[in-house]
């Protein structure tokens, strides 16, 4: 069988229907990603738009060439909109069907009827639009981090661009819809064979893109806090023991917080636990705005949070403390109309040693604490490391808040 176009019609159709229905089947395992089965669609579609196209000469040119280009551009509109759905944006039902409405158009003005470089021309031009367009959706949703989102935009612009090459070809190869010649033209048969190589590979990196996406919100669901979206107890001490070897690689000092809300159960039982939701809700937007990017925090259960500093001296981390208490204390005064009044207290620790353990100065901050809060809470305490680590025996490290305490005391 010779690699003609006639040939790649055949081939194109059978691939197109097969890709289509494979990305419907793979909706269908996980309906979650309403863009697969937008894409499988747009390749279906295709395959009838390739199948008519394969007609030409044996019923009329409507369908050959009227119909099949307004499906066959229905199919890109469709991709774009698929790539519009993946990252949550809306469907735009007039731009979907632009391009088959403006080729039917063309295709009946009478000064363009026999004009056909300047339909090919037409026609080169709503896909690469449509092309285009797919690549820059994908490249506006660049900052959810998908490692084949990359190979998508570029294959979809070079493809457009690749399209183009449509133009200058009309012009080298007049066609006219009585010479069937134009079938064995060599640069056709390029263009369609590189045609059919993109259908393959764009849909097997769509499909890659989802099955990235949901790994990616599998990861996310198990290491993020639902309610507050920062990262849970797992996360937490996961991201906590690479910290430790970057502070053992370059030691420096670095601050572990533990924070807790005040009487955050009798905000339960006096607004109920949709408001004390809020509450959190309120104390992790606050704790966002007062701690650095390069800052750790996570939630460790209930009310309680914690907090790594690395490279911050004790004033600096105290005074990062008492600005996440006052401003907690201000955005929680009134909560969703609800005099609610929540305060924070916390317990800070700083590691001048060369060995970070997280597990220990979070035992030590809880002690801070637990310190902060027989001290009528609403406060920040600082406890002393070495005066902590000098107590070995368990009536010891209840006394720590004694000995071992500077006691920062809220204003």
């Amino acid at each position: 069988m010779s690699l003609d176009v006639n040939t790649l019609f055949v081939v194109t159709i059978y691939v197109e229907a097969i890709l289509g229905l494979l990305l419907l089947f793979a909706w269908a395992q996980n309906t979650a990603i309403h863009a697969v089965c937008w894409w499988g669609f747009a390749h279906l579609i295709r395959a009838a738009s390739v199948m008519l196209f394969g007609m030409y000469g044996t019923v009329p040119d409507l369908i050959t060439i009227d119909l099949a280009n307004a499906l066959l551009f229905t199919a890109f509109a469709v991709t774009w909109t698929g790539a519009r759905v993946f990252d949550g944006r809306p469907v735009e039902p007039v731009y979907l069907v632009t391009g088959a409405v403006v080729w039917l158009l063309v295709c009946r003005l009478p000064v363009l009827s026999d004009a056909i470089n300047t339909r090919a021309l037409v026609a080169s031009g709503i896909i690469t639009t449509y092309t285009w367009l797919t690549a820059y959706e994908f490249w506006r949703g660049r900052s959810e981090q998908l490692g084949s989102r990359w190979p998508a935009i570029f294959m979809l612009f070079a493809h457009g661009a690749l399209y183009l090459l449509r133009t200058p070809l009309v012009a080298m190869l007049p066609w006219s819809p009585s010479d069937a010649s134009m079938y064995g033209s060599v640069w056709l048969t390029v263009l369609s064979f590189e045609a059919l190589l993109f259908t393959i590979s764009v849909a097997f990196i769509l499909l890659a893109m989802a099955k990235e996406r949901t790994e990616l919100r599998h990861r996310t669901a198990a290491m993020v806090d639902p309610l507050t979206g920062i990262a849970n107890r797992r996360a937490f001490l996961q991201e906590a023991e690479e910290l430790t070897k970057r502070h053992l690689a370059k030691p420096r000092p670095t601050a572990v917080l533990l924070i807790d809300l005040d009487n955050f159960k009798s905000i339960n039982d006096r607004f109920g636990h949709a408001l004390g939701d809020r509450v959190l809700e309120v104390f992790t937007e606050a704790a966002r705005q007062s701690f650095r990017v390069s800052d750790l925090i996570g939630r460790l259960g209930g009310e309680e949070f914690a907090a790594i500093m690395y490279g911050v001296s004790c004033d600096e981390a105290v005074a990062t403390a008492e600005r996440l208490r006052e401003r907690f204390a201000q955005a929680a005064q009134e909560v969703d109309g609800r005099p609610v009044c929540a305060t924070v207290s916390i317990g800070v620790v700083v590691c001048q040693e060369a060995a970070l353990d997280v597990p220990e100065h979070l035992a030590q901050a809880d002690q801070a604490l637990y310190f902060a809060k027989e001290n009528g809470r609403n406060r920040v305490e600082v406890a002393s490391l070495e005066a902590f680590v000098a107590r070995g025996s368990e009536d010891a490290r209840t006394s720590v808040g004694a000995a071992g305490l500077a006691t920062k005391s809220a204003a």
